[in-house]
């Protein structure tokens, strides 16, 4: 698991942008946000709204890249989202580099293999309600992300938990203003499980007051075809997962591109007897 807490962006665009995820829910009502419920399967914009026992949360999700892509009210919601979505895109050029040379490749590796200039990223705004739960409140059932990487920031300390390799469900404290920044699928898959995809949830034992985050997710382009790199494959360690395009991964199991729901499992290789 590659886990990593940086400060990439400068602290004031993290607030700004933490106060533009806060302003769109409180300034607008839910049948404004309600304009943004699934339309079609190419929706660029899409509102949730869920609460059961696996999952209490509202949601806008808004892809972000190659285009840009956000409401247009509250006027604070978009310019300050925009601009922290544009240096976090340097951020992951960045660290595509780092991990790159860390691979023992060229830096330019991750960033040609997954064509980032190109990449598809969609932005998570959550708001997660208060919940006087002291054990058992989910907000975010557990899960992986797709793509090469997922940043996450949000506005109060907790929330967010990773499972560690022993099973253990380890709280992550993300300090206001940074950003917290994790492994996505393709990046496991790319490497035939070099780097590991992780597995966290949120929860909202106790949470006394109301939760403002955003998660982006960082992927290829659509038409990229993600499959273990002939340079992580040998006869130790045979390709433990089957290739596709990162579009059709993420309409493998019935969703849309905007949804961004994880396919690993299903991408994972049977075991050789």
């Amino acid at each position: 698991v590659f886990l990593k807490l940086i400060n990439g962006v400068e602290e004031r665009v993290v607030e700004g942008a933490l106060k533009g995820i806060s302003d769109y829910f409180e300034l607008t009502n839910q049948e404004e946000r309600s304009e943004y419920l699934k339309k079609n399967s190419m929706d660029r914009i899409r509102w949730y709204l869920r609460s059961d026992a696996g999952e209490n949360r509202e949601n806008l999700k808004i892809v972000t890249h190659p285009e840009y892509h956000c409401p247009s009210k509250p006027d604070s919601c978009k310019d300050a989202i925009g601009e922290y979505l544009k240096g976090m895109h340097e951020v992951e050029l960045g660290l595509a580099k780092a991990i790159s040379t860390t691979l023992g490749f060229e830096e330019t590796y991750i960033e040609k293999e997954f064509k980032l200039e190109a990449g598809f990223d969609v932005a998570t705004l959550n708001l997660y309600p208060p919940s006087l739960q002291s054990k058992g409140s989910t907000g975010l059932a557990e899960h992986t992300d797709p793509g090469f990487l997922v940043s996450i920031i949000q506005d109060i300390k907790g929330g967010l938990q990773v499972l560690s390799h022993k099973g253990n469900w380890i709280t992550v404290n993300i300090p206001r203003n940074t950003i917290f920044i994790g492994i996505g699928d393709h990046l496991e898959i790319l490497t035939n499980g070099k780097y590991k995809s992780h597995i966290h949830q949120v929860i909202l034992d106790n949470n006394e007051v109301k939760r403002i985050s955003m998660a982006t997710l960082h992927g290829p382009s659509l038409d990229t075809f993600v499959a273990p790199a002939p340079g992580f494959i040998n006869d130790s360690h045979p390709p433990t997962y089957r290739g596709m395009t990162y579009k059709e991964s993420l309409e493998l199991n019935g969703f849309d591109e905007i949804d961004v729901q994880s396919s690993l499992i299903q991408l994972q290789m049977p075991l050789s007897l």
